[in-house]
């Protein structure tokens, strides 16, 4: 399966968190939404992201280290559409600059917000709901 997944992680306290080469950012605590892709295995790439233990690799991988993923999102396409997506959070919510964008012309795929606007932007993507406690 290929295609677009979003990670909707709540941060329970502030917290300064290195992240790789963007080196250290403060994060309010809080509600924030991930954007990404996998073109060669979108229900693997999520599970990557659910396990506690792993190689410290993607920006996102510094913040899953303190935050919890309470839901999951997923669209199969064939294309990135990553980007677009992020567009339309950028335009909702508050943008965390350059954060997992190294690969792309986006301000940012991570994105802070309270619960509902994060969850009203998400109605209108079309996406699938990932069953977290069953795969985990």
């Amino acid at each position: 399966m290929r295609g677009s997944y979003l990670l909707v992680m709540e941060l329970k306290n502030d917290e300064v968190i290195s992240v790789g080469k963007l080196g250290e950012i403060n994060f309010n605590k809080g509600y924030y939404v991930y954007t990404g892709s996998a073109l060669n295995g979108l229900d693997q790439r999520i599970q990557r992201h659910l396990r506690k233990h792993k190689k410290t690799h993607w920006h996102i991988d510094y913040f899953l280290k303190q935050t919890n993923i309470i839901d999951a999102f997923y669209k199969e396409n064939k294309t990135r559409e990553e980007c677009i997506i992020a567009r339309k959070f950028e335009k909702e919510l508050i943008s965390v600059p350059d954060f997992g964008c190294s690969d792309c012309t986006c301000k940012s795929h991570l994105f802070y917000g309270s619960y509902k606007e994060i969850m009203n932007t998400i109605d209108n993507l079309e996406m699938k709901q990932y069953m977290i406690n069953a795969k985990s």
